[in-house]
């Protein structure tokens, strides 16, 4: 999970990337066969939080995206989201702050932020309103910047799979990892497909900066060993298939950003043979009506990247529901505002969350940023040839 340089006098819980131990993922994988997700431990016990069901023969034209949410933190914005009406919703990562610092494998510190995240009303609001898709950042994966080398990860995912209710036929439960594909929509010309990444399971560790804290490099530097990976063998392969397949609009979420150049936190940019192959495949399956959603900066963005596949990229950022960079900073200190040469306009820093309207008849949709209150802040209108 990325930090502005001005999270270093936050709270413990957005304090600097903790050295992981690299022993343990026996006693992991010893945790779930002993004491799987739903067996409280002590005090604390995760509930599962299902959602609206999803039909997948409906034709959706509002779809929520979101991440970032503290769940301490007030929790009055999912009200305003499902004001909306949206007919789905994307929580793309960081959808509550457990990290495990006790490093027990039974996770007690995420168990206990998923159960207070599932007292939430205003939540449980949203979830009845309609469908929920989710997938991980570090913080639900259980530790600040963690990837595949994290040693309680199998945990995480039983404990994943049984607070968002993942099916026991769902194909999530019979591979590692958490990716997973929906196609939405049975009517032709008004087909969704949601990919939702997992950037955490399997992912390289990353190449630490060599000047911690200074602009574009705060945190890490791009490596360019090919050796690294982002996905893991098996969901690039997956992943290949899914983007050959017929889509009308086509969303790829990703918990951390694809075309963001201009910041040295996590980012594929921070391992660039695996982001230009993600733009090769792209290309080379001919997948068209690709928007990227991704979350994970504490603030938002719009961006466009061209030359890279037939059509531009395009990816909007939207973060954090209730943990903005602005409330990290003073009040006389000017906002934060890192270089963006692939970012439209500027970014928007207090809380927010992002809307996808879409108008089958146009053939277009509005991707928006909106703030707390449903003004909307940052905006852009794409059309489906735009996309081809």
């Amino acid at each position: 999970m990325n930090r502005f340089a001005i999270f270093a006098a936050a709270a413990v819980f957005l304090s600097g990337c903790a050295s992981l131990d690299k022993t343990g993922t026996d006693a992991s994988a010893k945790a779930v066969a002993e004491k799987p997700p739903e067996a409280p431990d002590g005090a604390i016990r995760a509930v599962p939080m299902p959602s609206a069901p999803l039909d997948a023969n409906k034709t959706i034209s509002r779809i929520i995206f979101a991440s970032c949410a503290q769940q301490n933190e007030d929790q009055s914005i999912w009200d305003q989201i499902a004001s909306e009406n949206p007919d789905l919703t994307l929580y793309i990562g960081d959808n509550v702050y457990g990290d495990v610092y006790s490093r027990d494998p039974a996770m007690p510190e995420l168990k206990a932020a998923y159960m207070r995240l599932a007292q939430s009303e205003p939540f449980s609001r949203v979830r009845a309103a309609a469908p929920m898709l989710t997938t991980w950042d570090d913080h639900d994966y259980g530790m600040n910047d963690a990837g595949g080398e994290y040693q309680h990860k199998e945990y995480a995912e039983a404990l994943f799979d049984y607070v968002w209710a993942v099916p026991e036929d769902d194909p999530r439960r019979s591979r590692p990892g958490i990716y997973g594909s929906w196609t939405i929509g049975a009517e032709d010309g008004k087909r969704v497909q949601v990919i939702m990444l997992d950037t955490r399971f399997f992912r390289s560790e990353l190449m630490p900066t060599d000047e911690r804290g200074a602009r574009g490099k705060e945190r890490y530097l791009p490596d360019p060993d090919p050796a690294k990976t982002m996905l893991g063998d098996a969901q690039w392969v997956w992943l290949e298939g899914e983007l050959k397949k017929s889509a009308d609009l086509r969303l790829l979420v990703s918990s951390v950003q694809v075309i963001s150049e201009g910041h040295g936190w996590e980012a594929w940019k921070m391992l660039p043979a695996e982001r230009d192959r993600l733009y090769r495949l792209i290309d080379e399956t001919n997948a068209e009506g690709l928007i990227v959603i991704s979350g994970d900066r504490h603030a938002a963005g719009l961006y466009r990247k061209k030359g890279v596949s037939d059509y531009p990229i395009f990816e909007a950022t939207s973060s954090s529901l209730n943990l903005p960079v602005s409330g990290f900073r003073s009040p006389d200190e000017e906002p934060y505002m890192e270089p963006g040469p692939n970012r439209l306009g500027d970014m928007y820093q207090d809380a927010n969350y992002g809307i996808l309207e879409i108008d089958w008849e146009a053939g277009a949709v509005k991707v928006a940023i909106r703030s707390e209150t449903g003004e909307t802040v940052l905006s852009e209108v794409v059309e489906f040839d735009a996309l081809r």
